[in-house]
Parts: structure tokens; C-alpha cells; sequence
């Protein structure tokens, strides 16, 4: 908790810093977004609360349909940040690409059954019809599988595996035609909302793989020599989005102000976003985030090869970003 409470504020003294510059024009950061994604939701807070004019940035948001159109605005040099995960980061890199990764969200998904289900535990699901949001490469679901067998279980032979986009298998568990979905953490809350019950969150799996605590899957992505040549742009992005977090942590009129972009105005629902996005913020130390990501990725490698990982089976040096104050 201390650890937290002083990178905080060593982020906000590097906020409260910028207003030295107001003299001069406001650096300029090239988001890729997806528009139906949690970052839009932090950027209208941002904007909303004009943390944005505070920082001295001048954020340019090109709205995107898929995480993968960002992935190529990232790449070909017409976005400096996007969201993606640290283990596409570590791909990157070791294909020579120099990207680096700081931490966004630890929210992860879960396996979620009917209310009265009479799936009790992860070990019932042998038998039964378990629909998949993603593919067959899917890292919670690679991360399951491996937790499972070390009970002697395997999934993927065990039950019978339904794969599909998202939103398609969401729809589905709705429905009622599947015994249980695993899904992103945003579809699992529209579910738990519906009264589905949380058979097991990933993140409760992560300590029986080797983590010592809650890891950020997702992050701000960025190329390295970009960071390297506006270290101090970077330093002000984080130290507001880090503001941002602490403002939707402890102000539900913040949350009411992009309730819009959330695509519901069910109460219930809206709380439970609300709920797992706060549960999923990042307050941990970069060392902590690194040292756990490295031991899951050995776990992600042995799981989905080199199909997931690419040429290599450790987590490349560098993948994590680690030039803000504070960390």
C-alpha cells in the first residue's frame, strides 16, 4: 500500500511539474483506440475532468473497430499508444520490434455458469460444453487448461470446447446453450448482472501457476525510441491516467458521466462494470508486474507453443516499461 501511495504521488508531483510549461504548446500523443473499449471510457474521464489540459498533452484519438487495427496503427507509425498485452509485446521484440509495455488493467475473465447450475467446481466441467470467447490460442483459456492439469484434468479432451468471438459467446451462455462460457471480463459482468455466478475468476487461478499476485494483462504499448525521445510526454501520460483511475476509484459522479459509452443504462450492470474495472487497476510495483508475467509466460509457452510465444520461451528483457517515477 505504501509502495502505491508513493508512486502516486511521485506521478502527481510529475503532473503538478507541467504547469511550469504552460508557456508553450502541448505535446501531442497519437492514441489508437477501440471504440468499444475500457480506454475510451478512461479518456472521456480524462477529458471530462480536463486532466488532459493539466498534463500539458494534446491527445489525438483515432477510433478503431478491433484490438488488431490497433496492433497495425501501432506498427505502421501512425499511433504512439495503444492497449494490447505484454505477451504480444515480448513477441514483438524477439521478431525485432522494440515495443514496450506499461500496465493497464489486471481485470481478467472468468468461467461463469447459471445461477443454478449444478457446476460447482472447475473439475465439473469434465463432461460438459464449455464455450470459449477468442480462439483456441486465447491466453485465459491457455491458463485454465494448465491449472487443470495439474489435477489430472484436460480440458481440451475432457469437455467438449466451443470457440467464438466474444460478444457470439456471451450471447450463447445467455441462451442457455452452453454449460459455462470462459469470456473477457467486461461479458462475464453483463452476465454476472444477469445473475450468472463467477464459477472461478482467472486471477484465482494465477497463484496455483506461480503468481505472487495480481497481474496487469493489459497495458499502454508503445514503441521504445519513441518513449526514449518524449520521456517526459510519457512520464505525463501515465501520471494522468494513473489520475483518471483514482478519480473512477473514488467518484461515482465520474462514473455517471461516461455511463453512456458503457452501452447500457441498467443499473445493475452498470455497477458491476464499475465494480471489476476498479478491481482490475494496477497497484502493484512494474518489478512485482514483471516477475509474475515472466513465470506465466513459461506457463503460456509450454501451454500454446510457439504458435502464442513465437522463437522464444522466456519473456523478453525490456517488455516492461520501467523509466516513471515512482516505480
Amino acid at each position: 500500500m505504501m509502495r502505491a501511495l508513493g508512486r502516486t504521488l511521485a506521478l502527481a508531483v510529475t503532473l503538478a511539474l507541467t504547469q511550469v510549461a504552460s508557456g508553450r504548446a502541448a505535446d501531442s500523443i497519437r492514441l489508437a483506440v477501440q471504440k468499444t473499449g475500457t480506454f475510451s471510457w478512461e479518456l472521456a474521464a480524462i477529458r471530462a475532468s480536463g486532466l488532459d489540459k493539466d498534463a500539458d498533452l494534446s491527445l489525438e484519438v483515432t477510433e478503431l473497430a478491433s484490438p488488431e487495427a490497433g496492433k497495425i496503427a501501432l506498427r505502421a507509425g501512425s499511433a504512439d499508444i495503444i492497449l494490447s498485452d505484454w505477451l504480444w509485446v515480448s513477441r514483438e521484440r524477439a521478431l525485432g520490434a522494440k515495443l514496450t509495455f506499461y500496465p493497464y488493467s489486471s481485470a481478467l475473465g472468468a468461467v461463469m455458469v447459471p445461477a443454478a447450475s449444478p457446476i460447482k467446481t472447475l473439475a465439473d466441467l469434465k463432461g460438459r460444453k464449455l464455450a470459449v470467447g477468442g480462439g483456441p490460442i486465447d491466453k485465459s483459456w491457455l491458463l485454465l487448461q494448465a491449472r487443470m492439469k495439474q489435477d489430472g484434468i484436460d480440458l481440451k479432451s475432457e469437455a467438449t470446447i466451443v470457440y467464438g468471438a466474444p460478444p457470439l459467446i456471451a450471447a450463447k451462455a445467455l441462451d442457455g446453450e452452453m454449460d459455462a462460457s470462459l469470456n473477457f471480463w467486461n461479458f462475464c459482468a453483463q452476465l454476472e448482472a444477469k445473475g450468472f455466478r463467477r464459477l472461478a475468476g482467472i486471477e484465482d487461478i494465477l497463484p496455483k501457476l506461480g503468481a505472487k499476485g495480481a497481474v496487469s494483462a493489459v497495458g499502454y504499448v508503445f514503441d521504445e525510441s519513441w518513449a526514449a525521445s518524449h520521456r517526459e510526454a510519457v512520464a505525463r501520460f501515465i501520471a494522468m491516467t494513473r489520475k483518471a483511475k483514482q478519480l473512477l476509484v473514488t467518484s461515482d459522479a465520474a462514473w455517471e458521466k461516461i455511463a453512456p459509452l458503457t452501452g447500457t443504462s441498467d443499473a445493475v450492470m452498470l455497477k458491476t462494470y464499475r465494480d471489476r474495472y476498479r478491481d482490475g487497476i494496477p497497484r502493484r510495483s512494474i518489478a512485482d508486474e514483471e516477475a509474475d508475467a515472466r513465470v506465466l509466460y513459461r506457463v503460456l509457452a509450454e501451454t500454446g507453443g510457439r504458435d502464442l510465444v513465437g522463437p522464444a520461451a522466456e519473456l523478453d528483457p525490456g517488455t516492461f516499461y520501467h523509466a516513471v517515477p515512482g516505480d
